[in-house]
């Protein structure tokens, strides 16, 4: 079992909670923080070390808060977008850590009301078939009393080979050409797409890098959505 004696949650700035973040969450991508709050865990003759991060974010869209929390106006909402804890926390360190996640969320953002979260029970494997991400359906989140809301619409999701997922929205600045293309693209070929045609359109390198089989395209049925009341 988690000891909290040896245990403080606290508000952290972004960079740090960013760097956590992508190095440890599965989706190794970070959102448009609002807040966010660290475990930090000192063990008997170690350092204490920041072994947690939960980031309070801005929505993908407006109306994911009034339609999980019962009409509640956009504002006085965020999404629990990130929370990931190193592996060697024990168990209970998941909920012990988020129920001061809240606590800090309320006296920090007094205006914030409710809470969103999604979690994605859906597995995803690599282009050589071993498990990526196994899927997880929200055990957590039940341990601390969210309300189930249901599922988000199925889509269809695009694979790189090592079982992340692609960004559709980072890969739209790529086909349409927008601000932080480049980037995108470098990205890509970071995991191992072939580079991009000289004079080719971000629109025919995707389509092309999906016809090589870099981009695999996977059917996935809806993240369970889940929600809390702030009091």
């Amino acid at each position: 079992m988690f000891d909290h004696r040896h245990a403080t949650v606290e508000r952290i700035d972004t960079a740090t909670a960013k760097a956590f973040v992508t190095r440890h969450h599965y989706a190794h991508s970070f959102p448009a923080a609002r807040l966010n709050v660290g475990l930090f865990v000192k063990r008997p003759f170690q350092k204490e070390t920041l072994s947690g991060v939960a980031t309070f974010s801005v929505p993908m869209t407006q109306a994911v808060i009034p339609a999980l929390l019962d009409g509640l106006p956009a504002s006085q909402g965020v999404e629990l977008g990130r929370f990931v804890l190193l592996d060697e926390i024990e168990a209970n360190g998941e909920s012990w850590t988020l129920a001061r996640a809240f606590r800090i969320l309320r006296q920090s953002l007094p205006e914030v009301c409710g809470v969103v979260s999604y979690c994605d029970p859906h597995p995803r494997l690599t282009s050589d078939g071993q498990i990526a991400f196994k899927g997880h359906i929200g055990t957590i989140y039940k341990a601390i009393n969210a309300t189930p809301r249901g599922r988000s619409k199925p889509r269809t999701l695009l694979l790189t080979p090592d079982g992340s997922v692609a960004n559709e929205r980072a890969l739209a600045k790529l086909r349409n050409g927008e601000s932080g293309a480049d980037y995108v693209e470098r990205r890509l070929r970071d995991q191992g797409a072939t580079p991009r045609r000289m004079g080719e359109s971000g629109a025919d390198y995707l389509a092309r890098i999906q016809e090589e089989g870099f981009l695999r395209r996977q059917r996935h049925p809806g993240n369970f959505a889940f929600s809390w009341t702030l009091k």
